[in-house]
């Protein structure tokens, strides 16, 4: 049951991030709670790595399919960048906490990017050296929402999409 649920994460993260991307993602690993994949764009190879919150707050919400992600686009000259996807449009900012570091992120759509690129290096480091990770956004109509990322798995996988070219 456990490898179904990743499996059905990747899935729905590659139908989040576009249908070329459907057609042509490999997963490649698992690592604890985050999967790796690898995809072939216009501009290159494409490796991310994913997780799936284990608590979405409040409860009473459906909050549908979220994501957290770091990417590897070496054809863009990308190095592990994070981004959060939500199943819904998002309002205002994101705020991501690891330990005791906070960090903004800017939002478009369903998606939300650090305010600031060059934290990205800060961020990747706090998770690897975390144990879990808290993403607080508000939904387009307002809901606060809050999502807790286990870090288990994330420097074993960051580590095997270090070499994606």
């Amino acid at each position: 049951m456990r490898a179904f649920k990743w499996i059905l994460a990747g899935v729905m993260a590659i139908a989040v991030a576009g249908p070329a991307l459907a057609q042509s993602a490999t997963k490649v690993g698992q690592y604890n709670a985050w999967g790796t994949y690898s995809y072939q764009s216009d501009s290159g190879k494409v490796c991310y790595v994913l997780s799936v919150p284990t608590d979405k707050q409040p409860a009473s919400l459906d909050h549908g399919d979220i994501f957290f992600f770091v990417s590897q686009k070496p054809g863009q000259n990308v190095a592990y960048e994070p981004q959060f996807i939500a199943a819904y449009d998002l309002r205002d900012k994101v705020s991501v906490k690891v330990g005791d570091r906070t960090f903004t992120l800017f939002t478009k759509g369903k998606s939300a990017w650090l305010e600031n690129a060059a934290e990205e290096p800060q961020l990747v480091a706090a998770m690897k050296s975390g144990a879990d990770m808290t993403v607080n956004a508000t939904s387009g109509r307002g809901n606060p929402t809050q999502y807790s990322f286990s870090l288990r798995g994330i420097s074993a996988a960051l580590d095997s999409i270090a070499a994606c070219k």
